[in-house]
C-alpha cells in the first residue's frame, strides 16, 4: 500500500528517520559501556552526576529526574556503583537525609574516555543528516514507499 504524498507523510518519514538514527546512537552508547567494562545504565548514572546539575554532584532525586526512573531504583544503580568503585556517597552537611553523589577518579575516567567516543558519534551523525537532508532536498519527490531511508531532520530542530 502507497500512502499519498503529503505534509503529514513527509512528517512520518522526517519522524521515521530522526527515531531511527536515535535508536542507532543509543545502540552504540549501549555498546560503548558495554566495551568499556560497565553497564549502559552506569553510563548514564556517571553522565547525570557529572553533567545533569552542573556541579558535578548530584542528589538521588537529580539522578532519578535525569534517568526518568523512580527513587528506589536509582538508589539500587549508586549502590552497585559505589560496589565498582564507580561513585561515592556522602550525606548532605545541612541536611542528613539527602545524600550526594559524585564520581571517584575511575568513574571520571571511565566517563571521560566514553565521553569522547560519544563526541566522535555524535559528529559523525551530524555529518550523516547533512549529507542525507542535502541529498533530499535536491532529488525529485517520489512518492513510493521505498523512499523512506533517506530524510531530513530539520524540522525537527
Amino acid at each position: 500500500m502507497t500512502l499519498p504524498s503529503s505534509p503529514s507523510q513527509k512528517l512520518f518519514q522526517e519522524l521515521a528517520h530522526f527515531r531511527h538514527q536515535l535508536r542507532k546512537f543509543l545502540r552504540f552508547s549501549e555498546q560503548a559501556a558495554r566495551a568499556a567494562g560497565i553497564t549502559p545504565q552506569q553510563h548514564q548514572l556517571l553522565l547525570g552526576i557529572a553533567g545533569f546539575t552542573g556541579t558535578g554532584t548530584a542528589t538521588i532525586s537529580d539522578i532519578a529526574e535525569f534517568l526518568q526512573e523512580k527513587h528506589n531504583s536509582v538508589v539500587g544503580l549508586v549502590d552497585r556503583a559505589v560496589q565498582g568503585g564507580l561513585v561515592r556517597r556522602e550525606a548532605n552537611v545541612s541536611d542528613r537525609r539527602v545524600v550526594v553523589v559524585s564520581l571517584t577518579e575511575q568513574g571520571e575516567a571511565l566517563l571521560r574516555g566514553l565521553t569522547l567516543l560519544h563526541r566522535d558519534e555524535v559528529r559523525r551523525m551530524r555529518r550523516n543528516f547533512l549529507r542525507t537532508g542535502a541529498a533530499r532536498s535536491s532529488r525529485p519527490r517520489r512518492t513510493h514507499r521505498h523512499n523512506s531511508t533517506s530524510t531530513t531532520s530539520r524540522s525537527l530542530k
